[in-house]
């Protein structure tokens, strides 16, 4: 009985591992004393707030400032929550709206680097904030993934991901239900950073030629 080509199913194919290729690359001593620094210190800036604060404090002092911190809800859950301090206040005595805006982008970064890990460079390709009524209290991000992280990182290769946020007011009476205030969609790409290097490499050798 001949089958349909619909009803036959491919197998996708199996992921390249780029490690061969980044073992041709010359690399200097010094340029692998930077990597090996690099390495750690991604290690260490998703290892728990603490040095992520301190990371941030560094290389990203908005959010140090804001006082933005992650929580793991399950194993693929995470929350954000943005502190209602004075930094991130307006006049009005409201959470400031670009405070909710830029940290929308934070929290989303967060999240995808904390399971993406320091093997990757994650950069916010496209965000886009509606604003739903005053925020008079701590922000809580809610954070969703339209795909499958995990399985993208499987591949290899760089990917897109987009989060669905959802913020809301966070409420401190009991029985009272936190207040939405904000949804946000942001998508972010995420490359290896091996394969930074393989382009730099190229680029170099291809240079060298002209």
């Amino acid at each position: 009985m001949p089958v349909s080509s619909s009803e036959v199913k491919r197998e996708p194919p199996p992921p390249v591992s780029l490690a061969p290729i980044a073992s041709r690359i010359p690399v200097g001593r010094l340029s692998r004393l930077y990597d090996r620094i690099e390495a750690f210190v991604s290690r260490l800036s998703v290892r728990d707030n603490f040095w992520h604060r301190i990371c941030s404090l560094i290389w990203l002092p908005y959010a140090f400032f804001s006082g933005i911190v992650i929580k793991q809800i399950n194993a693929d859950s995470y929350a954000a929550v943005l502190p209602f301090r004075r930094f991130n206040r307006n006049w009005y005595r409201a959470m400031a709206g670009g405070a909710l805006l830029a940290n929308s982008e934070i929290a989303g970064g967060m999240y995808v680097f904390g399971i993406c890990g320091g093997d990757y460079t994650v950069v916010c390709k496209h965000l886009e904030y509606t604003f739903l009524r005053p925020c008079l209290g701590p922000a809580v991000y809610k954070m969703t993934p339209r795909e499958n992280v995990r399985q993208l990182l499987s591949t290899g290769e760089e990917f897109n991901v987009t989060l669905d946020l959802e913020i809301l007011q966070q409420v401190s009476s009991l029985g009272e239900r936190d207040k939405r205030v904000g949804k946000c969609q942001a998508t972010f790409h995420v490359t290896p950073k091996l394969q930074h290097k393989i382009k730099k490499a190229r680029k170099d050798a291809f240079a060298n030629q002209a």
